[in-house]
C-alpha cells in the first residue's frame, strides 16, 4: 500500500495551479474536465511518478469553515519537505511569496510557513 494522491482545498483552481507550479515549482500532472471544475493535480519534479496533490475546489461548507479556521489560527493545511529550507525560502521570497513564519530551528530540523494565496498555510520542513 502507498499514498498515491492527497488533496488540498483551494478557492480558485487556476490561481492555485499558477502558484503551485510557478512559485513552488511543482509540475501539472493531470487536468481533466469534471463538471464545472477540473480534476487538477500537481506532482513534485523530484518524484514525477510519486504522490499527486489534487487542487480540489472548495465547494463544501464544512471544508470552507475548516480551511478558514486553520488559516486564522496559523495552522498548516499541508507540509512539504525540502533538502534546503533556506535556499527555498530565499527563492520564494524573491518571487513575492508571503511567509507567516520565517525559517525556524527545532531539535528535529527547521520549518517555515507560507501562504499559498488560495486559502491555505503550507509548512516547508527540513529534517535533520
Amino acid at each position: 500500500m502507498r499514498i498515491g494522491l492527497t488533496s488540498i482545498y483551494v478557492d480558485d483552481q487556476e490561481k492555485a495551479l499558477a502558484f503551485y507550479t510557478e512559485k513552488l515549482g511543482f509540475r501539472k500532472k493531470a487536468d481533466y474536465p469534471a463538471g464545472e471544475f477540473r480534476w487538477l493535480t500537481v506532482a513534485s519534479p523530484e518524484e514525477p511518478d510519486g504522490p499527486e496533490l489534487f487542487l480540489e475546489p472548495n465547494r463544501n461548507p464544512a471544508a470552507k469553515a475548516l480551511q478558514q479556521s486553520l488559516k486564522e489560527s496559523g495552522e498548516r493545511a499541508a507540509m512539504f519537505y525540502t533538502d534546503d529550507l533556506q535556499r527555498d525560502y530565499d527563492r520564494l521570497v524573491s518571487l513575492d511569496v508571503t511567509f507567516t513564519t520565517p525559517p525556524t530551528q527545532f531539535p528535529w530540523g527547521s520549518m517555515a510557513i507560507l501562504d499559498d494565496t488560495c486559502g491555505n498555510l503550507i509548512q516547508l520542513t527540513q529534517l535533520g
